[in-house]
């Protein structure tokens, strides 16, 4: 490793990241510090940041505001490829990181910077995430991981590290949770979490953040028709929004309703089985209306298909692999299929709950003449003994043989 001068610092002004400045300059030469924060929707997390990482000793600190990148060039690809990790998982973090990631990558190019600093720990995703687009934008830039090469093993002692450094943190022993806010979701890892016999406390004061518990959200009902052109959501009961500003809309009306709590065991790249809780309201509402559209605009083969696809295609985000030649032929493969998935969608939203209330498109597959089970006269019933007996031809054939061998060894 070459002398390193002066190191760029992914920073989101959490523990983490906090600590990791005045560390920095003590074990690399009292090196500049610039730290760097992409703005992907934390809200007021970014409130007071810049001061804070002057005070801790960076020299400047970039807030770059990301969001309609992160909404046009990841949230809704990954929509359109209705991509879910592991079923439940919407995969809020693992795109978020590639948006930051490449950002910092100018940056540092631009500060002629020796090192990129981030603050993932060795047992999570989130390193590969960051390290895989350093790799695919600066291949020769150097990586500090600090979690990997410090002496502290513990949220515990990186909050006794900060109190000795007079630090300033909005956390405490209790309320310790790792979490991470962002547009599209928001996750609580950590303390009583990491029990996967515990339930959430959903009903705690201060606990979710997005929304309300099921049990809290009103007794009525609240109906939505979100329009979508090509796969991306343009329009909220007939007003056409941005898509930063209607994911925002979405996680009022959703969160207001119970709507999008998913807690799950997931399995992590680097092998170990993790426990979060996520707050999705809008992405919940948005793949739930993406996938009601598409059962009438997609033909049979095609959405089969495109399942087998999103399932690759959420594993890629998943594992950082963003920036990779397959996950951008998979994206081309789905804008092909989103050219018809273009409608309205209906849905009821009622304590946690998301209800399919009424689908239409001008490219609608489905045929009521065809559907129907009343008379009718595009649809003859005598054609179906032709075709099944055709379709379970090998069925058939495969018996037959069986009983025969089965006869002849009898014999």
């Amino acid at each position: 490793m070459k002398e390193i001068k002066k190191v760029v610092l992914a920073y989101s002004g959490g523990l983490d990241t906090s600590i990791i400045i005045p560390w920095l300059k003590e074990n690399f030469n009292n090196c500049e510090v610039i730290a760097v924060s992409g703005n992907v929707g934390q809200g007021t997390e970014l409130d007071g940041l810049e001061e804070k990482a002057i005070k801790t000793g960076a020299s400047k600190l970039y807030i770059e505001d990301l969001q309609e990148e992160f909404v046009n060039d990841f949230i809704f690809p990954t929509l359109k490829a209705g991509a879910v990790y592991e079923k439940e998982y919407l995969l809020g973090t693992s795109f978020a990181r590639p948006c930051i990631a490449k950002r910092i990558v100018e940056i540092a190019k631009a500060e002629g910077a020796d090192a990129i600093c981030h603050g993932c720990t060795g047992k999570g995703n989130d390193q590969v995430r960051f390290e895989l687009t350093i790799k695919a934008f600066a291949p020769e830039m150097q990586i500090i991981a600090p979690w990997r090469i410090w002496d502290l093993k513990s949220r515990e002692e990186e909050i006794e590290y900060a109190e000795a450094h007079n630090i300033p943190l909005k956390i405490n022993r209790e309320t310790n949770y790792s979490k991470d806010k962002n547009l599209w979701h928001l996750s609580h890892e950590g303390l009583d979490l990491e029990d996967p016999a515990n339930e959430p406390q959903y009903l705690k004061p201060g606990f979710l953040e997005m929304g309300v518990a099921p049990e809290a959200a009103p007794d009525k009902p609240t109906y939505i028709t979100l329009h979508f052109e090509k796969g991306i959501p343009t329009a909220l009961d007939g007003v056409e929004m941005d898509g930063v500003s209607l994911i925002k809309k979405l996680n009022e009306i959703g969160g207001a309703n119970g709507i999008g709590l998913n807690d799950l065991v997931e399995n992590r790249l680097v092998g170990m089985k993790s426990r979060g809780l996520y707050e999705n309201p809008a992405g919940s509402i948005l793949f739930r209306a993406h996938d009601v559209l598409e059962t009438i605009t997609l033909d049979r083969e095609t959405q089969h298909y495109k399942e087998i696809v999103a399932h690759k295609f959420a594993e890629l985000v998943y594992f950082g692999q963003w920036y990779t030649p397959l996950r951008e032929a998979i994206s081309a493969f789905v804008d092909v299929t989103q050219a018809t998935v273009t409608g309205d969608v209906k849905l009821k939203l009622y304590k946690g709950n998301i209800i399919n209330a009424g689908v239409t498109s001008p490219y609608t597959l489905y045929s009521e003449a065809f559907a129907t089970f009343d008379a009718d006269e595009v649809y003859d019933h005598k054609d179906s003994a032709g075709f099944i007996n055709l379709f379970g031809l090998p069925i058939k054939v495969k018996a037959i043989l069986d009983a025969e061998r089965k006869e002849k060894g009898a014999e």
